[in-house]
């Protein structure tokens, strides 16, 4: 969908790689570039038998990628001239900032992820510690913050990202403008909590949300364990849903009289929030009495949204089919489940493997800068380019 948009990256880490990936699937020619040796991220966990970083070759399918020495100038140099023949630039570095791109391309569109609106660094896990989350996770008597094990600032922002460019490129193509965009992951995080609530909810109400553990706040559901230690997530979003849980556990009366007693009506989210505790325990014999095969068979006849708990080795396994998964041969590491973009628009969706950090890079030089031979030599033999 986006054959014939070319994009510089420069970046380390989730929230840019993932905005540069998400574009490469989607069509996009994405060169990046990296430090010799590589960027800080190149080697982070998890790590494949040969040392090889099983999470840089997820964030980083389908881009070019190529290798130069970031604080020569002769390497900065390259840097302004691939930007001036791409035209977009994607970073979290301070280098190449949109002053040092746009006398050579003025119409450039330039994204910078930075830490904060004011200009002091932060990563996802300390803008997720001061903007509450961690403070309302987890269950009801803990007292220490919880953190959350998915990094959501950052894959947040680089989907912000994504969009952001899109949108830059549209009105480039309409005005003939280029863009200078700064995109504060802290803002994306201050963004989510206002859009979703959390915010007002403290501005308006002066409350802080409570901890409740995994309970659905402001309706009901919650996870309950099977005789045989599985364990199933049920969610009721609608009075259908928890009309349906009470006809599978032979709960209908019970909730009914229950509903009497307490002067509540169970057809109302709030309610069924209010008094969740008291519902959870009339729930919790019909699951413990049964094995998770029963318990699956009885929700999968009903409309109630669930799912059973699964560790990633399980979903390795029961996810094997999913057409969103293709199995390729990633270097450094072999057979590896690697995922295209999640849009299924019927073609085509970019599952591609990582390219070794800097193997691309004699290929870029010449194709994009004429760069022959010789001048590649020079600039190997003056430590500006990896050696092969």
């Amino acid at each position: 969908m986006l054959q014939g948009l070319r994009i510089l990256e420069i970046s380390s880490f989730v929230a840019a790689p993932l905005c540069g990936m998400t574009l490469a699937q989607l069509g996009a020619e994405v060169i990046r570039v990296d430090p010799l040796g590589g960027a800080p991220d190149v080697r982070r966990w998890p790590l494949a038998g040969g040392g090889t970083s099983i999470y840089w070759a997820g964030l980083n399918k389908g881009k070019r990628s190529i290798a130069l020495d970031l604080r020569a100038p002769a390497g900065r140099e390259l840097v302004v001239r691939l930007a001036a023949e791409t035209g977009i630039v994607v970073t979290n570095a301070r280098f190449p900032s949109y002053e040092d791109l746009v006398p050579a391309r003025p119409d450039l569109i330039h994204l910078r992820i930075e830490g904060h609106h004011d200009g002091r660094p932060a990563v996802d896990y300390t803008v997720n510690a001061e903007t509450g989350f961690p403070l309302a996770t987890g269950p009801g008597e803990h007292t220490g913050p919880v953190n959350n094990v998915v990094p959501a600032w950052d894959l947040a922002c680089g989907l912000y990202a994504a969009v952001g460019i899109l949108a830059a490129e549209r009105h480039r193509s309409r005005t003939g403008e280029g863009r200078a965009i700064r995109l504060p992951l802290a803002d994306v995080a201050l963004a989510t909590a206002g859009n979703l609530g959390y915010l007002g909810e403290a501005a308006v109400n002066g409350v802080n949300r409570p901890r409740i553990g995994n309970h659905l706040y402001g309706g009901f559901a919650r996870d309950f364990a099977t005789s045989d230690d599985r364990r199933v997530m049920i969610v009721t979003l609608t009075p259908r849903h928890f009309a349906d849980l009470g006809r599978l556990t032979g709960l209908t009366e019970v909730f009914a009289e229950l509903a009497r007693l307490l002067g509540a009506d169970f057809d109302q989210d709030t309610d069924r929030y209010r008094h969740r505790e008291t519902i959870a325990s009339l729930l919790e014999p019909w699951f413990a009495g049964r094995r998770y095969q029963e318990v699956a068979e009885g929700l999968d006849g009903t409309s109630l949204l669930w799912s059973p708990y699964r560790t990633f080795t399980e979903l390795v396994a029961d996810t094997a089919g999913n057409p969103l998964l293709t199995v390729l041969d990633q270097p450094g590491i072999g057979p590896l489940p690697v995922p295209g973009s999640p849009l299924d628009a019927g073609g085509d969706r970019g599952a591609a493997p990582a390219s070794v950090p800097g193997t691309d890079t004699d290929e870029v030089l010449a194709e994009l800068l004429g760069l022959g031979p010789a001048e590649l030599a020079a600039l190997r033999a003056g430590g500006i380019l990896p050696h092969p």
